[in-house]
């Protein structure tokens, strides 16, 4: 017997306010599959996840989630244009910085408190 798995999704933790949530994802460019009113899905490229209307402080301030571009610096300028600090109340994100373990990323947190590296293919 052949165990083949396709893809893997992860539930993402969506926040004190799960509509924030959502607008954040949607002004990011992130595509919404479908919303089931607990749980909507997002696709970006071959990428995708599960936002959930479900919040843990514990949970959500040590959750990460990587997602791989080709131009970082592009991703920077469209992050800076949404004005995410003012318009969702996040912290201000990390400018792109190369890191110690080689990966030249942007650091960007969510209204749910999930920490986003967003990193150069």
């Amino acid at each position: 017997m052949t165990l083949a798995s396709s893809m893997i999704r992860t539930f993402v933790p969506g926040g004190k306010d799960f509509a924030s949530s959502k607008a954040f994802y949607t002004a990011l460019g992130f595509e919404q599959m479908f919303d089931a009113g607990d749980v909507v899905g997002y696709r970006h490229g071959q990428g995708e996840f599960l936002l959930q209307d479900f919040w843990s402080e514990d949970y959500a301030n040590n959750f990460m989630m990587q997602l791989i571009v080709e131009d970082l610096d592009a991703w920077w300028q469209h992050i800076v244009s949404l004005d995410l600090t003012d318009r969702f109340g996040v912290p201000p994100p990390r400018a792109p910085e190369l890191m110690p373990w080689g990966l030249r990323e942007i650091h960007l947190i969510g209204p749910g408190g999930e920490l986003w590296h967003i990193v150069q293919a």
